[in-house]
């Protein structure tokens, strides 16, 4: 091996052990790789509305269910593609109404940024979010 890569070598692994050494000085846990905030509204269930953290691997938050939840985004993840993305426009979606209600998803997954609303507006919409329980609340028709 290159002296320089040695050096190189040394050095990366020093800066890393000193990182993670301040790290547990100061007490301070590294942030969650898997971590979403979930605000559901109008939901027609008081006790799902409100403000949910979810934290994944470990499970934990305030969400109601969050192994269940965890489990749902481990199904749901496929290298390559995006969860959390909406129905794609072209899509041919059925004209129903499922109700009002909404989630806005925020945080991070599998190491990507979430920034998504979930609605029931169309089939396309209700299909999506009820791929997303328990994530999001069980709805029942409208």
């Amino acid at each position: 091996m290159p002296r320089f890569t040695r050096l190189a070598l040394a050095l990366s692994l020093a800066a890393l052990s000193t990182c993670s050494t301040a790290a547990v000085a100061s007490g301070v846990e590294p942030a969650p790789g898997d971590h979403l905030t979930l605000t559901v509204t109008h939901s027609g269930d008081p006790t799902a509305d409100g403000t949910f953290e979810l934290t994944c691997h470990p499970a934990g938050g305030t969400h109601r269910a969050p192994q269940a939840a965890c489990d749902r985004l481990d199904e749901v993840t496929t290298w390559g593609t995006d969860p959390f993305a909406p129905p794609q426009p072209d899509s041919l979606c059925t004209m129903q109404y499922g109700g009002p209600a909404t989630a806005h998803v925020t945080g991070t997954w599998a190491g990507r940024p979430v920034d998504t609303t979930f609605n029931r507006t169309d089939g396309c919409e209700i299909a999506r979010w009820d791929g997303f329980t328990p994530v999001l609340p069980t709805m029942t028709a409208a």
